[in-house]
């Protein structure tokens, strides 16, 4: 039976609400791009999968692995050999292993101190390349996204390619990070405006095979005629509305209600949302998780062309948050080492490594950039304050040292970029920032020019630091 991507009941307000945030995330600016100061890539990249580990996900366990260092930094796993020569991996991702020469391990990535080691401010600067600002010192994880706030690379490079003629530019799923009012800054387009906001699809552990899209559900019997009547009405208020708001702002409001109906009304976009229709052995390899389920909506969507796919990885139940110390996510304060192994590395192996290989076998990974992330590593010496003799030692957050994970794009499988000193706390040399991978993925998908004015027609940069990682390319 084909599942619906929308759900079959609706509030009428949740109905007239755009897609991420509401009116009172409007942004004060939008952009308009000038010349080229650089030529783009000859053929760039397609379309982006970033596949956020939400939590912060261990580096020194996953792909920086210390063998050689004091077993309180080394921990209980072993690296072993991959399909790519000079390239290792923890054990416990055997089938990731076999994708190696697919991947480029970007190891001491750093935040030059800039960050708090809050989450907030990780997520901030690893989704936007831009240092968190002062508020974020101030706020700490109750820093709520401003309408000032630096875009996400995503809708960064949804604003500059050509309009998709069904699907929206950007997409996220199957949730937004932590809870409203203190939605994770850094997921939004900011200062872009609200009309380059990524487009919201939701899942859930419970029905991993069904998505919806919260702001574009239908009340039951609501027929095509009377959306048709309901957009009518929706148009006589956004008449009486120009003459009491900021023209601009309601403008990016009105692109928004514009975008939500288009969508509404086309049955080939719902198509593109339907995983009901994959066959079960594909379902079977991703596995049926919210994270593989959703794995598998994103090839879906960069296989229709959709520009920018974010996946958050979905956090776990409260029994998993509870034996890690956590939100259930990679945030593992306790039993680091059984959480990992249990929990968490086999289900992303399985994901991940399903959709390197399903996207080659398809002939999609040369056009589709796919990069996995977090909001900071974990640190390399383990033993976490929150333990406290309660359950077996985890790891705290550590922002001085990360790896990323690359691959598809032009970028060139089977090396190792990048190094940190003998237990990976620090960058051994040439230290990476937030900024110089979210300049990769612009290069990558072929965009070099990052000026941009806003509605007072003041000149800007949408990312002065950072320079592409021109090795990691073939």
């Amino acid at each position: 039976m084909s599942l619906p991507l929308f759900s079959p009941a609706m509030s009428r307000r949740s109905f007239i609400t755009a897609s991420t945030a509401g009116l009172a995330g409007l942004s004060l600016g939008r952009s308009a791009f000038g010349a080229s100061s650089a030529a783009p890539r000859k053929h760039p990249a397609k379309s982006t999968i970033l596949f956020f580990l939400c939590g912060g996900s261990s580096h020194i366990d996953m792909w920086d692995m210390k063998p050689d260092a004091p077993s309180e930094y080394r921990g209980e796993f072993k690296p072993i050999r991959t399909s790519a020569p000079e390239v290792r991996f923890c054990e416990h991702l055997p089938m990731t292993a076999k994708q190696a020469h697919h991947l480029a391990i970007v190891n001491g990535l750093t935040d030059y101190g800039r960050a708090t080691g809050d989450h907030h401010a990780g997520y901030y600067y690893n989704l936007t390349g831009h240092a968190p600002d002062e508020t974020f010192r101030r706020e700490g994880n109750d820093r709520r996204p401003y309408g000032t706030d630096w875009p996400h690379i995503g809708c960064v490079i949804g604003s500059r390619r050509p309009q998709h003629a069904k699907l929206p530019q950007v997409i996220t799923l199957p949730f937004k990070p932590s809870k409203a009012p203190y939605t994770r800054p850094g997921q939004f387009a900011g200062r872009l405006g609200i009309e380059f906001d990524p487009f919201f699809v939701a899942g859930s552990r419970e029905r991993p095979l069904q998505f919806t899209a919260p702001t574009l559900t239908l009340d039951a019997g609501l027929t095509a005629g009377r959306m048709g009547e309901r957009r009518a009405l929706l148009d006589a208020l956004n008449a009486a509305r120009r003459e009491l708001d900021h023209e601009a702002l309601v403008n990016n409001y009105v692109r928004q209600q514009e975008k939500a109906f288009s969508l509404l009304a086309s049955s080939a976009a719902a198509g593109a949302f339907d995983i009901a229709t994959e066959k079960p052995a594909t379902l079977e390899r991703y596995g049926q998780t919210i994270n593989g389920t959703s794995l598998v909506m994103a090839r879906r969507l960069v296989e229709a062309g959709v520009p920018f796919v974010t996946v958050f990885w979905a956090e776990s139940d409260e029994e998993v948050a509870k034996k890690c110390l956590s939100g259930g996510g990679w945030d593992t304060h306790g039993n680091n080492f059984s959480c990992l192994k249990e929990n968490l590395l086999p289900e992303f192996d399985r994901c991940y490594s399903a959709l390197l290989e399903d996207l080659h076998q398809r002939g999609l990974l040369d056009s589709t950039l796919v990069l996995v992330t977090s909001e900071m590593g974990r640190k390399p010496k383990v033993g976490d304050p929150r333990t406290r003799g309660k359950v077996a030692p985890g790891r705290d957050h550590w922002t001085a040292c990360m790896s990323v994970v690359m691959a598809g794009g032009g970028i060139r499988g089977g090396q190792v970029y990048g190094g940190t000193d003998a237990r990976a706390e620090y960058p051994a040399d040439n230290p990476i920032g937030p900024e110089d991978i979210a300049k990769t993925v612009y290069h990558a998908m072929g965009i070099e020019n990052l000026e941009a004015t806003d509605l007072q027609g003041r000149p800007y940069n949408l990312l002065d630091d950072g320079r592409p990682l021109m090795p990691l390319f073939g």
